[in-house]
Parts: structure tokens; sequence; C-alpha cells
């Protein structure tokens, strides 16, 4: 079954991750004031002297130097496509082929990139927020989303950049896990689901001549190949 191959596949990735992050602190303890973690702790426990949560995760960086520094950044986007990639992955499995779109998959992969890139160069500088803004109003982005589902995707990519873009890779982390298992439990529960509505989820039952051969089809436009006819069930 897709819905619990998908499932395995994320809980080994998100071990490895987490695993190999914790020996990594572990073994170099000092390393953790020179990566982009610890930015959720700053923000919960931001204390009434600061005027902002932004300002109480600045003041708590530790990058003295330009190579520090460039390495805190280079380390904020490796986590950022960490912690997106798995989300690409249950788009992928979840949407229905009449209705996938690829290019929402580089979005999730590229978005949170570009967004955490922003965060680092104008967290420390009102005028460039600002700035920011008036650039962002005077060019106009637009792209419509095939379903209100896909902008939860959006949605999820731009918290992921923010995360990482404020020294919170560990919370871009939790975002992105606690989505991938909600949507992986809606897709097996089918939670909302009627007969004859539109779908959101893909959806794949084997005694399903018409389901069998839109899977077909979809695995024949990726491996180039023709499809398959279907035998005719025998009478007997």
């Amino acid at each position: 079954m897709r819905a619990l191959k998908l499932f395995a596949q994320l809980s080994i990735y998100y071990l490895v991750l987490v695993g190999g992050a914790w020996l990594i602190l572990r073994n170099f303890p000092d390393m953790r004031q020179y990566l982009p973690i610890g930015g959720a702790e700053q923000l919960i426990n931001a204390g009434a002297g600061k005027s902002s949560a932004f300002e109480a995760v600045s003041q708590a960086a530790g990058v003295k130097s330009l190579g520090e520094s460039l390495g805190w950044m280079g380390m904020a986007i490796v986590g950022v496509l960490l912690t997106a990639l798995p989300v690409s992955w249950v788009y992928m499995a979840t949407r229905t082929t009449e209705e996938y779109d690829q290019s929402l998959i580089s979005s999730i992969l590229i978005l949170p990139v570009v967004v955490g890139s922003i965060v680092i160069v104008v967290q420390h500088s009102l005028a460039l927020a600002f700035a920011l803004g008036g650039i962002a109003g005077a060019v106009r982005f637009k792209n419509s989303l095939k379903s209100s589902g896909d902008a939860l995707y959006i949605l999820l990519s731009v918290g992921i950049g923010l995360s990482a873009g404020i020294g919170a890779v560990e919370l871009a982390l939790v975002m992105s896990f606690a989505f991938n298992y909600c949507f992986v439990a809606l897709w097996i529960s089918e939670y909302g689901e009627r007969e004859g509505m539109k779908r959101y989820m893909s959806d794949f039952d084997p005694s399903d001549a018409a389901s069998v051969a839109t899977a077909a089809a979809a695995a024949a436009a990726i491996t180039g190949t023709a499809p398959e006819t279907p035998a005719p069930p025998k009478t007997p």
C-alpha cells in the first residue's frame, strides 16, 4: 500500500535526520553556537526587555566573522532543503494525477530558501524591510493554484523559510514533521471524503478498472512507454 510505504519512508528519514543531528551536537557541542538552531527557544523565552522576538534571536547569534556567517547561512539553507524535501514526497504521493502540478514541487523546495535568505537580509534592518515591501508591491506575482489544499504547501514553505532565517531550523523540522504526518493520516483515513466528490488526494483501488487505467497512464507518462490495456475480466 502506497500510504504505508510513504509513512515508513518519512519515519526512516526523520529518524536518520534527527539522529544524525543529535550525534553531531553530542560529539561537537561547541558547534551549536555556529549553527542556525536554538532560535525557537529564544522566541519562546524572549524577555520583556527585548523590543521584538527577532531582536532576541539576532542578539543570541554567535557568529562573529565572515567565514562563520557564511557557514551559518549555508547551514540554514541546507536545513531548509532537508526539512522541505519530505514535504514534496507527500505532495507527489497524495495528489491526484489529473491536477498534479510539477511547478508546485519546485516551489516547495525553492520558496523556503528564498524566504529564509530574505529574512536573513532584513531581520536586522527596519529600512530594508520597508524597502523589500515596496519592491514586492511593485512587482506582482500571480499564480493560480489548482486547489486550496495546495495553498497549505505554500504556507508551510514560507513558514520553513522564516524559521530557518531566524535560526530556528528545529522549528522548521517540527512543522515539516507535523504537516506530513497529518496529511498521511488524512490520506489513509480518507477523512471527509464522499462518493462521487472531487478528490484532492489520489486514490487507487485495484478492483476498479478506471483506477487501473489511470495508474497505467500515469506510469506510461513517466516511463515514456505505451500504456498496457488491461485484459477484460473472464466470464464463467
